[in-house]
């Protein structure tokens, strides 16, 4: 999915983005836009779902959960 935002202005580390017809406001870390970015520009921002990346967070977490189980078990 890719949105379309406009940089409305920059406050601190932040820049507010207007998104969508509604005009919703997102506080977007400056660090994370292209360089030279400024107030009036529009951008585009992807999100995609990375699946392979959820599969792998699912793992460490079940396995952490199993060594705090064998750990608890052994008390």
């Amino acid at each position: 999915m890719e949105i379309e935002a406009s940089i409305d202005r920059f406050e601190g580390y932040y820049a507010v983005l207007l998104v969508g017809e509604k005009e919703d406001v997102i506080d977007w870390p400056k660090s994370l836009l292209p360089m030279g970015a400024s107030e009036g520009d529009v951008i585009t921002i992807n999100i995609a779902i990375d699946r392979e990346e959820t599969q792998a967070g699912k793992k460490r977490v079940e396995s952490l959960l199993e060594k705090l189980k064998k750990k608890n078990q052994g008390k």
